[in-house]
């Protein structure tokens, strides 16, 4: 892999960190599990993801899905792990400061890359995206992690991703499948249900934000969020990307995670670092440096 920047890039992209991400921002993640960081993004940088998410809808990998049902007048299309497939994606990763970033929010010496997820919901999209923690899904252990939320359309406080503030602090929650409520992953009973949360949003401390194109919403991999569909003619692409820091390590599961590495058990096994070319180190040192592997 190539690195990540030159050591001239690097220079304006910490400008941009020490401009766009502040400590009580930092510590606001630290706190509440989820922030936004407004216009981290360049709209070069968002042309280029906006190019990287139409060629991803043009072509998408035999992992993609409709996650929405027959009968929705509009469409939630998801696809993942395509950032080895579509240029752009890899350009996006390594050449934005979102890896910077993440170093920094995670409070890691290291960056790794673990996935990316596209996710576009179609004008009128009624499917909304049910409360949920996204780790128990996944195949990994440990807390310095984050995912960033990236539209390359306005999106509406109604249609944008909310969080409950503090969730990420645990416990986990029982995982399942959002069409049909079904627990594929952890045994039934063996995880905490998920609270109902829309019987009384009152009782939650949720938080959102209104989205223009360039900003970033950051979240822990255990925060308890949600999304509502998509309104009138509106469109909402969105390109999530997922990094890991210092504490990781791989948990081998015996059901299907999502997304699945087929044949990872067999190379990485349980309690490792996530060290492995599906998972690119991008960022090394106490201070913000490139690396390459």
């Amino acid at each position: 892999m190539s690195d990540v920047s030159s050591g001239v890039l690097q220079q304006p992209w910490q400008a941009r960190l020490r401009e766009r991400l502040s400590d009580q921002q930092v510590a606001d993640f630290a706190r509440d599990g989820a922030i936004c960081i407004k216009q981290l993004l360049t709209p070069e940088e968002v042309a280029l993801l906006r190019e990287g998410i139409d060629a991803n809808l043009a072509a998408p990998s035999p992992r993609a899905k409709v996650a929405s049902r027959p009968d929705d007048p509009g469409r939630f299309f998801e696809d993942f792990c395509s950032w080895q497939d579509i240029p752009q994606f890899g350009r996006f990763v390594r050449e934005t400061p979102l890896a910077l970033a993440a170093q920094r929010l995670m409070q890691s010496r290291t960056v790794r890359l673990y996935h990316d997820h596209v996710l576009v919901k179609e004008p009128g999209t009624r499917q909304r995206t049910p409360w949920h923690q996204d780790q128990p899904y996944y195949n990994i252990d440990g807390m310095q992690n984050i995912s960033m939320w990236i539209p390359v359309d306005p999106v509406s406080r109604a249609a944008t991703l909310e969080f409950v503030a503090g969730s990420h602090k645990g416990p986990w929650l029982m995982p399942r499948t959002f069409m049909d409520n079904q627990a594929k992953w952890f045994p039934e009973g063996s995880l905490q249900d998920l609270p109902d949360v829309e019987a009384d949003r009152a009782a939650f401390p949720i938080v959102g934000w209104e989205i223009e194109p360039g900003d970033v919403v950051c979240f822990h991999m255990l925060t308890l969020h949600a999304a509502g569909g998509v309104e009138g003619p509106n469109r909402r692409r969105v390109f999530s990307v997922r990094f890991l820091g210092d504490d990781t390590r791989h948990a081998p599961r015996p059901w299907k995670t999502s997304p699945e590495f087929p044949g990872l058990a067999d190379e990485l096994p349980a309690g490792a670092e996530m060290d492995h070319p599906l998972f690119p180190l991008l960022v090394t040192g106490a201070e913000p440096t490139t690396a390459t592997s």
